[in-house]
């Protein structure tokens, strides 16, 4: 294999710093292409999190004046990853969410903090550390996206690109008087550029530019190339379908591996399976739920909001209530979903337990102790909870979208004849098909023979980033250009 060096771009790198898949992505990806002869780099933003875990760093360059105040870019290696950080404490030095105040609203110096992220990956790209000059710059979602407009308007030679969108429901539109601000000619401004819907468009900019352009499943990438789903880009997308693909995500299965996991009750595996059941009653007695081995317990670990169907799921809970099953739900966001989960959970304290915010090892006992794990999302770019789920013996209860489509087969006559199903999909996305699937997911459960086939064949599925990272390192070496 030709080696081949990358650059990657991105603004949250798990374990450093996580807000979504988008980090577990950033995180994982890395190592699993050394493997496959890709030397990678990340570069970060130097929030107080990722500066704090770092130690000892190196100053590779600096930045007298960036957007404000000075920067410099730290060179440094943790848990498994080499880092480029971007130092600017006037833009990072910030605790907390790194895209929203504490009040929920965005950080409204945003479109200089990720237009200096994309600078400085721009810059990178072209030659700015002369010990590492990468033929591969790899940007993920729209806070990387204005690395690939600033390289195609330097004028100058550049490596190979690609641009992964993880979510193209957020496109990171700025106001278009701050064109000239952020460094890039006024001529960036027009419809084979830059402009959104009157607006700069980072998300646009990196889909418009790069070489390649990949998305994390294979049917969102389908999805995105149509006016429902493709959020204003679908024409842009349509536009580039040739250079468009999509890749299944992974998930780093050292991390989620039941027969290791010490964030667990009692690890198990494919062969101990009985050992779940350990699990399920640390679970209830974790939501302070009735140690019932016989109910169906329904987990849930997301964002609560309107894109994840957790409106769908709460308008089912009568169901759920009616059949004898448990909720388990761990997961914040809006407002309006939060209170009604707390409410649900006050009202039916023996069926229903609710966990407000996020907590990593409550996730993982989630995944180890629920029946089933339920994902009703209107879309879904790819999905890495289900891929947890398979990995526990979880049965997936999902919406037939995106990643959730391509990850998990259906529990049919047809599948179940065979030993290919792994779960439960449900279309369209409404209330009333979530519902069948509640009940069609329950029969399943209280026969349990073929639930066990579903949790062993799902268990037995590689979710690891083993294939993804074959994937992305033969477009690695399509894209590579000699520095």
């Amino acid at each position: 294999m030709t080696p081949v060096r990358a650059l990657s771009v991105a603004s949250e790198v798990f374990p450093l710093i996580k807000t979504g898949g988008l980090a577990d992505v950033a995180g994982a990806l890395p190592p699993a292409l050394m493997a496959e002869g890709i030397e990678t780099r990340t570069l970060v933003p130097g929030y107080p999190a990722v500066l704090g875990a770092l130690g000892a760093t190196d100053e590779v360059f600096a930045l007298p004046g960036c957007y404000g105040g000075p920067a410099r870019v730290l060179s440094g290696s943790v848990a498994g990853l080499d880092l480029f950080v971007l130092d600017a404490p006037h833009l990072f030095a910030r605790p907390g969410n790194p895209y929203v105040m504490p009040d929920g609203t965005d950080w409204r110096d945003n479109v200089f903090r990720f237009a200096a992220l994309g600078r400085v990956a721009a810059a990178i790209g072209q030659g700015a550390i002369p010990a590492f000059v990468p033929q591969v710059v790899h940007a993920h979602d729209w806070q990387a996206g204005l690395t690939h407009a600033f390289l195609h308007y330097s004028g100058r030679p550049q490596p190979g690109t690609i641009m992964t969108v993880h979510n193209l429901a957020y496109p990171g539109k700025f106001p278009q008087e701050l064109l000239g601000e952020i460094g890039l000619p006024a001529h960036a401004f027009t419809m084979d550029g830059l402009e959104f819907y009157g607006g700069i468009g980072f998300l646009k900019a990196g889909l418009r530019f790069a070489d390649r352009i990949t998305t994390v499943s294979p049917t969102y990438a389908r999805e995105i190339q149509e006016p429902d789903a493709g959020m204003g880009l679908d024409g842009l997308l349509r536009g580039r379908a040739d250079v468009l693909r999509g890749i299944l995500n992974g998930i780093d299965i050292t991390e989620w591996n039941p027969a290791t996991d010490p964030r667990i009750a009692k690890p198990f595996t494919i062969a101990q399976l009985a050992d779940r059941a350990v699990n399920k009653a640390a679970l209830q007695g974790r939501f302070d739920l009735p140690l019932r081995p016989d109910a169906c317990l329904l987990g849930v670990v997301s964002r609560l909001s309107w894109q994840k169907g957790l409106d769908l799921l709460a308008a089912n809970l009568p169901l759920i209530l009616s059949e004898g099953m448990q909720l388990a739900l761990l997961g914040s966001g809006e407002h309006e979903l939060q209170e009604q989960y707390r409410a649900a959970a006050k009202s039916h304290p023996e069926q229903i337990g609710v966990v407000i915010g996020y907590d990593e090892d409550l996730a993982h006992l989630i995944q180890a102790g629920s029946d089933a794990l339920v994902v009703p999302s209107r879309f879904e770019p790819c999905g890495l909870t289900q891929l947890c789920a398979l990995r526990y013996g979880a049965v997936p209860i999902v919406a037939q979208v995106g990643g959730l489509a391509d990850t998990v087969t259906d529990a049919n006559e047809v599948t179940l004849a065979g030993t290919i199903a792994t779960g439960v999909q449900f279309a369209p996305v409404t209330s009333n098909a979530l519902a069948d699937a509640l009940r069609r997911a329950h029969l399943l459960f209280h026969d349990k023979p073929v639930w066990q086939k579903l949790q062993t064949t799902g268990m037995s599925v590689d979710v690891s980033w083993r294939t993804p990272a074959r994937q992305y390192a033969d477009l690695y070496r399509e894209v590579a250009r000699a520095p």
